[in-house]
């Protein structure tokens, strides 16, 4: 495996430098069953050598426990790593499939209190806004944010799951340094208007869930059969039932591809939302998530990979026959809103 480190791209306007390709962190501590912490610290050290920078995670995965454990892994790195977290979302323990959010400005401030204190930080590079609570002005919530760039508690900003309108009216209030959104071959909503918007306004566009949650790498084809029970794709409309076998059936083409480069099928997909950086003109960093050293290596050996014009073709109709929504519950997502 190669050595070769992955080039930089500047996060938004007046954003810091960061790899092209970032690691979520989630998976961690939260969300795909146990994790082994031996090797996920191994997978951070090796993401590191290899020119990853910007390392994602938020209050919500494992209710803080993934800010505590990066924190040393911080700490040793501080000034060589960006730390991306976020505030608003909260899981009840008891109820998994459930979100509460918020964004008024005493939970914000309470936030992000409590991740300085989990991540053992001064100040947090990029501080996102996780999900958007529509009873609270999106104005009011960023003018919050802002105050802490002022107080010198955050860097930069970010919002996750928002519209084209929404970040417009965000960006009047404070600059906005990244937009997180899942994009992927299996979720490309965000073409329409966001990412004209995002381009338009000189911000990075940070795709989550680049290879749909790990289901474009081919490593399962159903998540109810093939994951273990602690692991929240199983509730995943995509993932399960009779859209798991129409969605697996999606991944042939890909395979062709990957087949013809010599690399994996999650390579070509990962490669895909690398390239529209090209596509669409604009600063795009994913945040693959693994927990293994040598994933990270065969996901940052993915920007090396360019598709042609024809494959590229291959891959465009994918999106449009994806069946099932992203989560059981959309009401938490920018959808229906834009």
């Amino acid at each position: 495996m190669t050595d070769a480190r992955i080039p930089t791209v500047r996060l938004g306007e007046g954003g810091p430098e960061v790899g092209v390709q970032g690691l979520g962190c989630m998976g961690m501590s939260f969300g795909y069953g146990p994790a082994d912490a031996g090797e996920s610290r191994a997978a951070l050290e090796r993401a590191l050598e290899l020119g990853v920078t910007l390392y994602d995670t938020a209050d919500a995965y494992g209710a803080g426990e993934n800010e505590k454990f990066l924190a040393p892994f911080f700490k040793a790195h501080r000034d060589e790593v960006v730390i991306a977290t976020k505030f608003a979302l909260s899981i009840p323990p008891d109820e998994p499939t459930k979100r509460i959010i918020r964004n008024d400005p005493p939970y914000i401030r309470q936030a992000v209190e409590a991740s300085l204190k989990r991540l053992d930080v001064d100040v947090i590079d990029l501080y996102y806004m996780h999900r958007r609570d529509v009873n609270v002005p999106i104005e009011e919530t960023v003018g919050t944010m802002a105050d802490l760039v002022r107080e010198g508690k955050v860097k930069h900003l970010g919002l996750s799951e928002i519209t084209a309108d929404e970040l417009r009216a965000a960006q009047d209030v404070h600059p906005i340094a990244a937009v997180q959104s899942e994009w992927s071959l299996f979720s490309r909503d965000i073409e329409a208007k966001v990412v004209p918007a995002v381009r338009e306004l000189g911000v990075a566009l940070v795709p989550y869930s680049p290879l749909g949650r790990g289901f474009l790498t081919g490593s399962f084809a159903n998540a109810e059969q093939d994951l273990t029970a602690g692991d929240f794709r199983r509730q995943q409309p995509r993932f399960t039932g009779d859209n798991a076998a129409a969605n697996a059936a999606l991944l042939e083409p890909i395979r062709e591809i990957a087949q013809a480069h010599g690399v994996s099928v999650g390579q070509i997909a990962l490669a895909w939302v690398q390239q529209q950086a090209t596509v669409h003109a604009l600063p795009v960093i994913p945040i693959p998530g693994t927990r293994k050293p040598t994933r990270v290596e065969e996901n940052t050996a993915a920007t090396r990979v360019v598709l042609t014009e024809e494959e590229l073709s291959l891959l465009e109709p994918i999106a449009a026959k994806v069946s099932g929504n992203r989560y059981a519950d959309m009401t938490f997502t920018s959808a229906g809103r834009e």
